[in-house]
């Protein structure tokens, strides 16, 4: 299924700067980047709750927050994309 996942991180401080590398570090290990603070992620029913528990530990709920967007499946018909920075297809095979 895909997954948009989204968030806004406190960088006020030093550690808010930490937790956005590490929240988007994570996001790339499972996606690939759309927009500075946007990741679309293919991932099965478990690896989302993975991720989500792993991204949950990494914010400050107080000044933090991530939001999660379940596209499903059949997301091909729910994205449209226009303007610079094309993605690829994550579901389709790698081509080096």
């Amino acid at each position: 299924m895909l997954v948009l996942i989204t968030y806004d991180v406190s960088t006020s401080s030093k550690e808010g700067r930490r937790r956005l590398s590490q929240v988007a570090k994570k996001c790339l290990d499972y996606g690939q980047r759309v927009q500075n603070s946007v990741f679309e992620c293919m991932v099965d029913a478990t690896q989302f709750r993975r991720l989500k528990y792993e991204l949950e530990e990494l914010i400050d709920e107080t000044t933090d927050s991530l939001r999660f967007y379940n596209l499903g499946d059949n997301y091909k018909t729910k994205v449209q994309h226009v303007g610079a920075k094309p993605s690829y297809d994550i579901s389709g095979p790698l081509i080096l």
